[in-house]
């Protein structure tokens, strides 16, 4: 009987320690020192959030302007004195 519990302890302390392991999860191989993900584009250069603040694609003045309404809009300081 005493095999037997050693034997499924150190299984079970084996498969603990296995599990603890961190393995590199990539789809394709690391290339070292180059950027893996894909390029950032400018927040401007996105289309606009369905129920969100609305701007044009590519405007630049209307996507800070929306910006610098919403800051506004979440300090109360500057949304009363204003």
């Amino acid at each position: 009987m005493k095999p037997i519990v050693l034997i499924a302890a150190a299984a079970i302390a084996a498969a603990g320690l296995a599990a603890c392991m961190e393995v590199q999860q990539t789809a394709t191989p690391v290339k070292q020192g180059k950027y893996q993900g894909k390029p950032d584009t400018a927040p401007w250069d996105n289309e606009p959030l369905a129920g969100g603040p609305k701007w044009n694609k590519g405007d630049r003045a209307g996507w800070e302007d929306q910006i610098k309404k919403r800051q506004l809009a979440q300090h109360e300081d500057r949304r009363i004195y204003q």
